[in-house]
């Protein structure tokens, strides 16, 4: 969290975000055309803001593009802001629509866990119901399989896919067809892919959302921020968070 703070408090590097909400997944030489400094001076930034994990970079060929990570601002508000706050929150609410708008989305977080128990709950039907929404993901996790998405309240299925990659406990790369809605179903086929580093103690996770239609209903990728707090409070501390996302069903 400290050093969350200390990065969005030098007025260059919240420009750098800025830029970065207007078009994700920008390179190095764009980025600097947009201030007068030095191309030393916005990796300088750039490096702080990536410490910070404010954002991330993935390699696209030969260029090095960066994306917006929300994941530190999600665990912000859901640290210190309660749903009596949510007006006083409008900024983020405002921050989080402008960062979800473009074809690739690059989600990462840091857990204090071993990589074989972030892949179990990442694929353990049981699990993974108590940090998404209550939904449950099934499959034989074999490559090539087909698995599916669903809520015990729903009477249909929420989603499904194929498991293109598997390589327990380090990548599992999915195509993915939401079906909650008429709306995000026209979106078609998607991509997410799951990437497990150890780290020390503690273990990266990157998630990639990606071959998302230009301007594609937010639904599809919106909900990530609070499945992956919701991951690494419950590996933490054995806790359910309540998000809105969690709260989804609980009426039903």
């Amino acid at each position: 969290m400290d050093e969350v703070f200390k990065a969005l408090a030098d007025p260059t590097r919240r420009e750098l975000l800025d830029e970065l909400f207007r078009s994700d997944g920008q390179t190095l030489s764009a980025l600097e055309e947009r201030f007068s400094m030095t191309r030393f001076g916005v990796m300088k930034h750039l490096r702080q803001l990536e410490e910070a994990g404010l954002i991330v970079t993935a390699r696209r060929g030969r260029e090095k593009l960066h994306f917006l990570n929300p994941v530190p601002i999600r665990l912000i508000h859901d640290r210190w802001v309660s749903k009596y706050a949510e007006p006083w929150a409008a900024g983020l609410s405002n921050l989080k629509q402008r960062l979800e708008s473009s074809m690739e989305k690059v989600f990462e977080i840091y857990i204090r866990t071993t990589p074989l128990q972030l892949w179990d709950a990442i694929t353990d039907p049981d699990i993974r119901a108590k940090y998404n929404f209550g939904a449950s993901v099934t499959s034989d996790w074999t490559p090539g399989s087909h698995f599916t998405f669903g809520h015990p309240s729903s009477p249909s299925l929420l989603g499904e896919g194929q498991n293109l990659e598997v390589d327990p406990p380090r990548r599992l790369v999915q195509s993915m067809v939401a079906l909650w809605g008429d709306d995000v179903k026209a979106e078609g086929t998607t991509r997410l892919t799951w990437e497990i580093e150890p780290i020390g103690d503690s273990c990266r996770l990157r998630l990639t959302h990606d071959q998302l239609r230009e301007g594609a209903n937010d639904q599809l990728y919106g909900g990530w921020p609070m499945v992956l707090s919701g991951l690494k409070t419950w590996l933490e501390t054995g806790q359910l968070l309540t998000t809105p996302g969690s709260l989804m069903y609980s009426q039903q």
